[in-house]
């Protein structure tokens, strides 16, 4: 595994730098691919949104600042036509495309955000990612999958209503922020699930082994990694993610759980 992987797992979180990370992951799926004309696009992005917006200050205008450049300047959507298509998720093949995910896009206008020392956040919304740009008074949700728009209280209580169900009512357990690291394992849980669904569980473990790099101390990434290790036979490896997963699990109820899965591999595969 390449070190500069195995190093974000023991960054804080807040030196994460959202879409470099994404990138570093990416390329591990890119041998060879040189990360150097993805970075600079990058800088070049920067430079642009310094000159759209550099000088707001109202969470508005810097919304505006984020839709002009992505979707406009350099055509960044999300892709509704091809949404399971795996490059959705892999940020070389997003910036090439200049198609992806809502998860994927907004690693792009976050952190060209915090670039500008601008306060923005992913967030954790249900079934399709949104981002805030704060703001003391008033903070403003954009939609990177829909190239950039705002998105005002109606149109967020329609797209909880048709992820959750017409009687959710919106709270701000809808619109918990997402930290750095999370954000990054919500973007290869995605390429992840899509695997598995299409009958490539080992990709899908290599994805899970990625995750519990970045992000060990994340019991459910374990639990995966190890019913996946399980379903290629390789006991061992299910019996060392379990043990893994009890050094970061202190609940009793889930302790329990695990201690209960491993007698059941020792039963079962002595």
């Amino acid at each position: 595994m390449d070190d500069s992987i195995t190093a974000l797992g023991l960054l804080e979180d807040e030196a994460i730098t959202l879409d470099s990370a994404a990138l570093e992951l990416a390329a591990l799926d890119h041998p060879g691919t040189d990360l150097a004309p993805y970075v600079a696009l990058l800088t070049e992005m920067t430079e642009r949104l310094v000159h759209l917006g550099g000088e707001a200050r109202a969470a508005g205008e810097r919304a505006t600042a984020l839709a002009t450049l992505f979707a406009e300047d350099y055509g960044f959507v999300g892709d509704a036509d091809r949404y399971d298509d795996p490059d959705n998720a892999d940020l070389i093949r997003v910036i090439d495309r200049r198609r992806g995910l809502p998860v994927s896009l907004a690693i792009l206008y976050v952190a060209a955000a915090r670039r500008l020392g601008w306060s923005a956040d992913v967030l954790n919304t249900p079934g399709h990612v949104l981002a805030r740009i704060n703001s003391p008074t008033e903070p403003v949700l954009i939609d990177p999958f829909g190239r950039g728009r705002i998105v005002d209280a109606a149109e967020l209580a329609a797209l909880l209503a048709r992820m959750l169900g017409p009687t959710v009512v919106p709270g701000a357990e809808h619109l918990a922020t997402l930290t750095n690291r999370a954000v990054l394992v919500r973007l290869l849980i995605n390429q992840a699930s899509r695997a598995e669904t299409g009958g490539r569980p080992s990709r899908a473990l290599e994805l899970y082994r990625r995750m519990t790099l970045i992000a060990p101390g994340h019991g459910p990434l374990w639990w995966e990694r190890a019913r996946l290790s399980l379903g290629e036979g390789d006991v061992a490896g299910a019996r060392a993610s379990l043990s893994a997963m009890l050094e970061v699990t202190r609940e009793p109820e889930m302790r329990a759980h695990i201690f209960a899965a491993l007698d059941a591999i020792s039963a079962a595969r002595p």
